[in-house]
């Protein structure tokens, strides 16, 4: 499909998925949900794309959530199945999502950024449950993510008051891995040529199996992870016998992700 308020840009195995409604501090109309579930569809169809990156244009904002001009107009709460921004109710998604944060990101937009799996963010980034001070409810994980991130009274400080978290407390608080000083982007890049570094196989193993795990006590994950559909799929791929290979050469392991 075309895009009008995102772009999608392909780097060799990393995808970038920039929300562009700078004007209104990059909150998501129906439109824009709609296109980026299509995107978040896109990349995780496309077995030659590993990694991807969240961001958005300009300094300002990464996403200031719903747009509630459009709900005040009579346009409705309008959020695709997959969840907010088409990522927040995706659960059957084994490849690692990177949010790079350029700024406020409130509700919704915080609700992506605790969606994802990385958190690289900006020095001047903003974090921030509000919707209890519009008479709203943080809907799209956030009552449920925040709290098994950072621990349950801290969270609950920040989503019953829906005060501001800086970046640099958000990387206290543990959701942010990276405060950074350049360029957020850049960054985010970073982390995500470590990654690339890795089996993509082993990667997508590892991300289902530590999400699965969270919910079962640990003697019956070790028992369930080797069930799981990504883990079979990396035990029996060619890759787990190119980086045991590489490793015994002394060489760079090529991966082919099957």
């Amino acid at each position: 499909m075309s895009y009008e308020y995102i772009n999608y840009e392909v780097e060799g195995a990393l995808a970038i998925i920039t929300i562009n409604r700078p004007e209104a501090h990059n909150a998501l109309n129906a439109r824009a949900h709609v296109e980026l579930e299509n995107a978040f569809d896109r990349f995780a169809a496309d077995p030659d794309q590993w990694v991807a990156i969240i961001t958005a244009t300009g300094e300002k904002a990464f996403c200031a959530g719903h747009d509630l001009k459009q709900q005040a107009a009579g346009g409705g709460m309008v959020v695709p199945e997959t969840g907010f921004a088409g990522l927040t109710g995706r659960f059957d998604m084994n490849k690692p999502v990177i949010a790079a944060v350029n700024g406020v990101a409130m509700g919704g937009g915080f609700e992506i950024v605790l969606a994802s799996d990385i958190v690289v963010a900006s020095e001047n980034a903003l974090f921030a449950l509000p919707e209890p001070r519009v008479g709203l409810a943080a809907l799209a994980g956030g009552i449920q993510r925040l709290p098994r991130e950072i621990g349950l009274k801290r969270a609950m400080g920040m989503m019953l008051t829906g005060r501001r978290v800086t970046a640099q407390e958000g990387y206290q608080l543990g959701f942010v891995n990276e405060v950074a000083t350049g360029n957020v982007l850049d960054a985010a890049k970073r982390w995500a040529v470590d990654i690339l570094a890795c089996s993509p196989l082993s990667v997508q193993a590892t991300k289902e199996a530590v999400l699965k795990g969270l919910t079962v006590p640990v003697e019956q994950a070790l028992v369930d992870e080797w069930a799981y559909p990504a883990m079979q799929a990396m035990l029996a791929s060619a890759d787990a016998v190119e980086g045991p290979a590489a490793f015994a050469e002394k060489r760079a392991p090529k991966w082919q992700g099957k």
